[in-house]
C-alpha cells in the first residue's frame, strides 16, 4: 500500500473546480513533488491529504488513515509547513517548539530538535526577528517535532534568497535521510530537479503528467525540467 491514496478527489468553491478528479499515489521514502500553475489545486491537494480540508467527493488514505474520519490519529503521525504558515512576532524559537512538542503524545525532544537544526544559539530569539531562512528552518523543525512518517511543505522556498534557498534543500533532503516521506509544493523547476525523486504536474485540479524529472523531460522532449514543464502545461512561447 502506498503511503499516500488520492482517488478521483473533486473540490469546488463558489461553483470553480479546485480539485476534478485528482488521483495519486506517493511511496514511502520519497520526496515528492507537486508542481503547476497559480490556481492548479496544489494546495487543496495538499490541505485535503493533511485533514485541514475535506473533499466534496473522493477517497483520501494517508499511513491507511482517512482524514475525515481519523483525523486526531493522523495528526500524530504527520507534519506540515503550509503556506500560509506564521507565528506571533513576540513567541521565542525554544518556546514555539515547546509549544508544539505538547500538541503530541509521543514528541521528539524539542530542545535535541533545536540543537539538530542549528536553532540552539536563535532559542530566545523571536519569530519577528528572525530572517527568511531563519524562520523556514523554524518551520521545519516544528514540522519534526511529532516525529511524522510524512510531512507536506507548501511553497517553503518561496521569498528566500539564493543561498537560503540551497540550505533549505538540505534539510529536505535531510528529512528523506529520517526516514521521513516528503511531499512538497513548488514553482520552482530547478528544485523540483534537485530534490525531488518524482513530480506531478498538476493543472485545472488534475494531475496531467507525472514521473521522474529524467522522465518528464523526455516526456516534453526538452533540454530541462523547466522547458519539459512549459511544454506540458501548454506555457512555451511561440
Amino acid at each position: 500500500m502506498s503511503v499516500i491514496e488520492l482517488d478521483n478527489l473533486r473540490k469546488t468553491y463558489s461553483a470553480t473546480p479546485a480539485l476534478d478528479g485528482f488521483t495519486l499515489r506517493v511511496e514511502r521514502g520519497e520526496i515528492f513533488g507537486l508542481a503547476g500553475p497559480n490556481g492548479a489545486g496544489k494546495t487543496t491537494v495538499v490541505e485535503c491529504a493533511s485533514g485541514l480540508r475535506r473533499p466534496d467527493s473522493g477517497t483520501v488514505r494517508v499511513l491507511g488513515l482517512d482524514p475525515r474520519t481519523q483525523r486526531r490519529a493522523l495528526l500524530q503521525r504527520i507534519g506540515a509547513q503550509l503556506q500560509e504558515a506564521a507565528l506571533p512576532d513576540a513567541i521565542k524559537v525554544g518556546e514555539a517548539l515547546r509549544m508544539y512538542a505538547a500538541l503530541y503524545d509521543h514528541p521528539a525532544d524539542w530542545r535535541e530538535l533545536m540543537d539538530e537544526w542549528g536553532l540552539t544559539g536563535k532559542r530566545r530569539a523571536s519569530f519577528g526577528g528572525l530572517s527568511g531562512g531563519w524562520k523556514q528552518r523554524l518551520f521545519i523543525a516544528l514540522a519534526l517535532v511529532g516525529k511524522p512518517e510524512v510531512v507536506f511543505l507548501d511553497e517553503l522556498t518561496t521569498g528566500l534568497d539564493p543561498a537560503a534557498r540551497r540550505t533549505t534543500w538540505g534539510l529536505i533532503r535531510a528529512m528523506r535521510e529520517r526516514g521521513v516521506t516528503v511531499v512538497m509544493v513548488t514553482h520552482f523547476m530547478d528544485e523540483a530537479e534537485a530534490l525531488c525523486d518524482r513530480l506531478a504536474i498538476v493543472d485545472q485540479g488534475r494531475v496531467v503528467a507525472q514521473g521522474t524529472p529524467r522522465e518528464l523531460i523526455a516526456r516534453g522532449r526538452a533540454a530541462s525540467l523547466e522547458n519539459a514543464y512549459l511544454t506540458i502545461t501548454g506555457q512555451e512561447q511561440s
